[in-house]
């Protein structure tokens, strides 16, 4: 069986370095056997991907790429917290925000590039419950961002 860092590497994927926190806040809290996520910009190599409102200068596809960024930075966030992602037994919830032109209604679509590339890293684990919400701006004009919450094995 396949570990999630494997299944990533497959897509020609690795989980990035912990993305330093914006303002006041950590990349993430372990509480019991669940760990939650800040919300994650879609940063690489320490930029933005893409900055505006989506449907307004950023693209529906460009916005699933970015969704798929936040959730690779959210792995990575985890990651760092408990050491090794086979721990985790479910991904318990995943929260888009998706900053949004009036009258774009893709919200679902665009979250669906952080949904799918969870389930390709965790497999059946991977299943979650999930909001996808249009905002009217996020932090730094990022077009996405992405919280998750994960279930561990116990202790």
């Amino acid at each position: 069986m396949s570990t999630p860092e494997e299944r990533l590497a497959e897509l020609g994927l690795d989980v990035p370095e912990v993305v330093p926190p914006v303002a006041v806040y950590v990349p993430a809290v372990r509480s019991g056997n669940h760990v939650y996520t800040s919300g994650q910009l879609p940063m690489r190599a320490g930029e933005l991907m893409a900055t505006g409102l989506v449907g307004a200068g950023v693209t529906a596809e460009e916005a699933y790429a970015c969704a798929q960024q936040c959730a690779l930075n959210a792995i990575a966030a985890v990651k760092a917290e408990i050491g090794d992602l086979a721990r985790v037994t479910r991904v318990v919830k995943v929260v888009g925000f998706v900053a949004s032109a009036p009258g774009f209604t893709g919200q679902p679509g665009v979250v669906n590039g952080a949904s799918e590339l969870l389930g390709t890293a965790f497999g059946d684990a991977g299943v979650h419950a999930r909001s996808a919400v249009g905002v009217a701006a996020l932090p730094l004009g990022a077009p996405v961002e992405v919280e998750i919450l994960v279930e561990l094995a116990g202790d």
